[in-house]
């Protein structure tokens, strides 16, 4: 029987591997949560791979809503100090900051696709970032939106 978990290469090898991957709060945040279980191997897998491939993106907005969610919400939270260490070394990769344009975009978004605000922000940073792929649970595996296709990285 195949371990459940991919090696860094490997995953890259399951995706559109043409560029950039807006990664959003979902991945980062399994990465860094001891009882998420296959979902956290998968998670630091990839983020495994982002980091080598130099690949990675992601937002402001998944960096706050990361830091929120590993200090407050996951079963065992992180301390202040160690989220911020973990924002710090992300920061090497490329973040978007949204404008007011991508508000504007994003509420366009919102309307187009029958998102929620919060998810066309999201769509809207990685159109800004020049993405190619969102990897993401929380929009459907396989839809392209705003010529960004959605890779849910845990259904393999």
């Amino acid at each position: 029987m195949r371990d459940s978990t991919l090696a860094a290469g490997e995953f890259l090898e399951t995706i559109s591997m043409s560029g950039k991957q807006f990664t959003d709060t979902n991945v980062l945040i399994y990465a860094h949560d001891l009882d998420a279980g296959f979902k956290r191997e998968r998670a630091a897998s990839i983020l495994h791979a982002l980091w080598e491939t130099g690949t990675g993106v992601i937002s402001v907005q998944v960096l706050q809503e990361f830091y929120v969610n590993v200090t407050r919400k996951i079963p065992e939270p992180l301390t202040l100090a160690d989220a911020r260490g973990l924002i710090s070394a992300y920061c090497a990769w490329q973040v978007e900051t949204p404008t007011a344009g991508t508000a504007l975009n994003a509420s366009e978004i919102q309307e187009r696709n029958q998102l929620s605000f919060w998810d066309a922000m999201i769509v809207a940073t990685a159109v800004q970032s020049g993405a190619d792929t969102l990897l993401s649970e929380d929009l459907n595996h396989g839809q392209i939106i705003e010529g960004i296709r959605v890779e849910n990285p845990f259904l393999h």
